[in-house]
């Protein structure tokens, strides 16, 4: 079952917190940058600690292995191409994000990181529909790796082709998260709802974080490069409204994981929130968290954001 809060109801324009907001917001930073020393090491452990005793045990073992493999390709690619300080700055002037996805090229950065993260899963125990997806890749021609990688960066993977974009999806998150984390984070601006500020890619989740420096501030988690921003709460993601919102929640959860759903555009997207569990990953937990998507299903709601690693449920 799914535990509703709400709807939450306010004037057109006005914002009101959660219900679960923390006190003393005030002014956090804008953007966080991805570690990518230390960002998919931590995923890997978060996939195989949720892992255990899991329905989803045996997928989200191979996805720590997965984000192991990202990690191990990360340590040892070369340094990737800086983005040009102009490009950067006409982009802040025009409030688009400085990475741009629709003009990717490969660089030898790329190309290493793909090469070693192919090389890596070769070793990884998987279902024959995963070993099979992993030896067409390796098999597939520049022109066909040329497709896979603009249909991950288009948002729009085949259904038919899941499995195997699952791996081109893993290796540009490693050289979009080490691009991302060249920028300058006091540099970048707003670009739109639910577009990431550095790639401009959609969020996977929203997470609402303790730190001392922004206690209940909610940000907003990149599924490609890494980047978290801040995003106003009781906020749809998706569109902005700030009338209709309403949390979301399976029986019997503590609260760490909701569906904010929105009356407006009649979507939903995943708010984490660290002071339940501080070791929250927006990737790992929302794979982690299906149910939660299976629930909306029976709704009027759609998913709003996206995850390489959760889709065609």
């Amino acid at each position: 079952m799914v535990r509703s809060s709400g709807p939450l109801s306010s004037p057109p324009g006005s914002v009101f917190p959660d219900p679960s907001v923390l006190e003393g917001v005030t002014a956090p930073a804008f953007a966080h940058l991805p570690d990518p020393a230390t960002l998919f090491a931590r995923r890997a452990e978060r996939f195989a600690r949720l892992a255990q005793g899991h329905p989803l045990g045996p997928y989200l073992s191979f996805l720590a292995h997965i984000a192991r493999a990202q990690h191990v390709a990360a340590e040892r690619a070369p340094a990737p191409e800086p983005t040009d300080a102009e490009a950067v700055e006409r982009a802040r002037a025009h409030e688009m994000p400085p990475l741009d996805r629709s003009h990717f090229t490969s660089d030898a950065a790329f190309e290493a990181i793909f090469d070693r993260l192919l090389s890596q899963a070769r070793a990884i125990e998987k279902p024959e529909p995963a070993e099979a997806a992993l030896a067409h890749v390796l098999a597939a021609s520049d022109a066909e790796r040329g497709e896979m990688i603009r249909n991950v960066l288009a948002d729009s993977i085949p259904v038919e082709a899941l499995a195997e974009h699952l791996y081109v999806a893993a290796a540009l998150q490693v050289h979009f998260a080490r691009r991302a984390a060249q920028l300058d984070a006091k540099a970048l601006v707003p670009v739109g709802d639910g577009i990431c500020p550095a790639c401009g890619g959609p969020p996977v989740a929203s997470v609402v974080v303790d730190w001392p420096s922004a206690a209940g501030a909610r940000y907003c988690a990149c599924a490609l490069c890494g980047t978290w921003w801040n995003f106003v709460r009781v906020r749809c993601t998706a569109c902005g409204s700030t009338g209709g919102i309403a949390y979301q929640e399976m029986e019997g959860g503590n609260g760490a994981i909701k569906a904010e759903t929105c009356d407006a555009c009649h979507s939903y997207a995943k708010v984490l929130y660290l002071s339940k569990d501080p070791d929250l990953d927006p990737v790992a937990d929302d794979v982690a968290s299906l149910g939660l998507d299976l629930k909306q299903k029976e709704g009027p709601y759609r998913r709003s954001t996206f995850n390489p690693f959760l889709l065609g449920y």
